[in-house]
């Protein structure tokens, strides 16, 4: 590793801010230094790995990754190891999730979920002809690229046809429950395919509903509603596309529709374009070597104690922004935080990281500093666990500071509420720009008249 301007350096491409952080990983927009090209690196901790018994897990889904070459699935390039750390280089969809879209507008005309769907069915198909099932689809995981153009991310729960069992099955039950189809909550094998498929059913009905069709906060009852495909679809929906989610959301396996007569489906078939994709010989020999820690020392990651908050470049602080907008650069807007949000603000970075922890604090978070970074661990258990918030603070000049908000654990919803809330004792911090109002909790800029 090799470290210049205040950047971390690992082979040939430089790292950026965190995208996105779990239990395990941590994600962050990363530089090729030899084609300057901008890509998204996954982190893993091997210690962390090794004592949650996740190898398995990692393996496949680096297997799985490698695997696939389509357009509407989110590219891998290649792995790289060090002793203490895993780095999976992936494309960078810079799009938002699909999630964000229904959240800020709420239901899609049909003609836009339907294209949606297709690019979805594209990839879901694919990946089962690879022998890969996703097993955890859902709106957080389908991204939207530059051109709007779906791709399906996140295979950490996916199996590979090598784990079905003599019965022909799989027996693993995971996902997110509203979106799990009834034969994976049953626990009696089920079929990757086939429960990939219901997934894909609820993903439309919420595209065109902007609601879920299973939804009750007791988990038993949701279940209920789900084995018994208790649902009915909204007046607006088409008869057509009310047939075929019906026949997606088919509570029995046996005679719910296929992707293959889903593709011929006359509502599916509107304006739809075969998917173009190249064919690639893969070669998995260097997943358990990423393990191996006889591997090369030169890729070594050497820790550095920042003294500054990371400087971020001109590039990276138009892509936080939504399209080329400067005046959405720090403040998203209204009505459409995210998983994550920013502002800006001209006081000292210490200074800003004591506000935030002098304003969490009651309002019951635990707060842990260390280097121009905070995590805020909710003490209260939420809709989906306790609410975790990782906030850094990021140099753009030397008197002008970027603050990131990510959500890292919990729900979403949740998150907006809580960034709602501390901004209201953070308004001393927040860095309003000349010409602009603030509106509860939004800055909106005045137009000319």
């Amino acid at each position: 590793m090799s470290v210049s301007g205040g950047r971390t350096r690992v082979g040939r491409y430089e790292l950026g801010r965190t995208l996105g952080e779990g239990t395990f990983a941590k994600v962050k927009f990363a530089r090729n230094v030899d084609t300057g090209e901008n890509v998204a690196i996954k982190i893993l901790d091997k210690e962390k790995v090794l004592k949650h018994k996740m190898i398995a897990q990692i393996k496949r889904e680096i297997s799985t990754m490698k695997l696939i070459r389509h357009p509407n699935v989110i590219r891998m390039y290649e792995v790289m190891a060090s002793k203490t750390k895993i780095y999976i280089v992936m494309e960078l969809v810079t799009g938002g999730e699909l999630f964000d879209k229904i959240a800020s507008r709420g239901r899609l005309k049909e003609d836009d979920a339907r294209k949606y769907f297709q690019h979805l069915i594209n990839a879901v198909d694919y990946c089962h002809s690879r022998g890969v099932y996703h097993r955890d689809l859902k709106p957080e995981n389908l991204l939207l690229d530059a051109n709007g153009i779906l791709k399906v991310s996140d295979f950490g729960l996916s199996a590979l046809s090598q784990q079905v069992r003599e019965d022909g099955l799989l027996h693993t039950t995971c996902g997110t429950p509203n979106y799990v189809a009834p034969e994976v909550i049953n626990n009696k094998g089920y079929d990757g395919a086939k429960a990939d498929l219901w997934s894909c059913g609820v993903i439309l009905f919420v595209l065109m509903a902007g609601y879920l069709p299973f939804e009750d906060s007791n988990l038993m009852s949701l279940y209920k509603k789900i084995f018994k495909a208790n649902f009915s679809c909204p007046s607006w929906f088409s008869t057509s596309a009310k047939k075929l989610i019906k026949k997606i959301l088919d509570p029995n396996p046996s005679t719910r529709i296929t992707i293959a007569d889903l593709i011929s489906n006359e509502w599916f078939k509107k304006g739809y374009q075969p998917p173009r994709f190249e064919t690639a010989d893969v070669n998995l020999d260097d997943v358990n070597s990423i393990f191996n820690e006889d591997e090369d020392q030169t890729q070594l990651v050497v820790e550095r104690r920042e003294e500054r908050p990371s400087v971020m470049n001109a590039f990276e602080l138009i892509s936080t922004s939504q399209g080329l907008n400067l005046g959405t650069l720090f403040e998203k807007q209204s009505g459409s935080v995210k998983r994550e949000t920013r502002f800006a603000s001209r006081l000292p970075a210490n200074e800003i990281l004591s506000k935030i922890e002098a304003v969490a604090g009651p309002m019951g978070f635990n707060v842990q500093k260390r280097n121009y970074k905070l995590k805020l661990q909710g003490e209260n258990p939420g809709r989906k666990g306790q609410l975790a918030i990782a906030t850094e603070v990021f140099e753009v000049t030397p008197s002008l500071y970027m603050v990131e908000l990510r959500k890292s654990n919990g729900d979403t919803l949740e998150f907006h509420k809580f960034y709602h809330s501390i901004s209201n004792g953070l308004k001393d911090v927040m860095w309003k720009p000349e010409g602009s109002i603030v509106e509860g909790d939004e800055i909106r800029h005045r137009r000319s008249p």
